[in-house]
């Protein structure tokens, strides 16, 4: 192949990307919590010593640099669990990862295990102020209920506090699936700055239409290219064939 060739190959590469991210994109817009991905390329220059024109000493493709998540919060979606929370702002729940490190997570189903510990859907233990575990003593679980600020009362008062962990730089927050995710250097955030709404957790922020339009492009890009590349190869075929006539 000749660096047209290469060009078109790391821009079609590109798509498929794109198209693995739109599609995990919509498999997961019932998924509490989840933040839809974004891909982000750059442009890779291959500079040459030597070419036919000047022009052309200079060759750009198209390089996978990663994706991010889009931070916008989704709409708060009602349940029957008063445990349930939806954080109103940025953030995320510090849980208890099943390899004894912390993660966080946007997924705000609440739920008791055995002993009384707030875990989430997944079992996971959250944990509060100060990365320790919230427990509900028995007489407590009856009557629970989750303030603005994550303070979890009971019939007698204050058990613990619901933490709210920020990053500054989101690009450093990587999804690791089952809806949590892993990142270094978070600020715990004081109750005065916690804002939760209770009985109910956040959606998915992924919009099906502007995913759907989004697939539709990238089809039509890659049959775009498709395209280019067998108007090459016609090209290049019938030079082969025009010189073959003078030899």
């Amino acid at each position: 192949m000749d660096i047209s060739s290469y060009v078109l190959l790391s821009h079609e590469q590109a798509l498929r990307r794109k198209l693995d991210v739109a599609a995990n994109n919509m498999a997961n817009m019932s998924t509490a919590g989840f933040k839809r991905e974004q891909p982000i390329f750059r442009e890779f220059v291959e500079k040459a010593d030597q070419a036919m024109v000047p022009d052309a000493k200079q060759t750009s493709f198209v390089l996978d640099f990663g994706q991010v998540h889009d931070t916008a919060i989704g709409s708060f979606q009602a349940t029957s669990n008063p445990l349930d929370v939806m954080i109103d702002g940025p953030g995320y729940l510090a849980v208890e990862a099943p390899n004894g490190e912390t993660a966080y997570t946007r997924a705000g189903y609440v739920k008791l295990l055995e002993g009384g510990d707030l875990a989430t859907a997944g079992g996971q233990r959250i944990l509060g102020e100060g990365g320790k575990p919230i427990n509900i003593p028995t007489e407590e679980q009856a009557s629970l209920n989750v303030a603005v600020d994550g303070t979890v009362t009971g019939r007698n008062g204050p058990l613990g506090r619901l933490a709210v962990t920020v990053f500054d730089d989101e690009r450093g927050v990587d999804a690791r699936g089952d809806g949590l995710f892993d990142a270094q250097n978070g600020r715990e955030l004081g109750a005065a700055e916690t804002r939760l709404r209770a009985g109910g957790i956040e959606s998915s922020n992924v919009q099906p239409i502007v995913e759907t339009t989004s697939m539709v492009e990238i089809l039509r890009a890659y049959q775009t290219s498709v395209q280019m590349n067998q108007n090459l190869a016609d090209m290049r075929k019938n030079a082969i064939d025009r010189l073959g006539r003078f030899t």
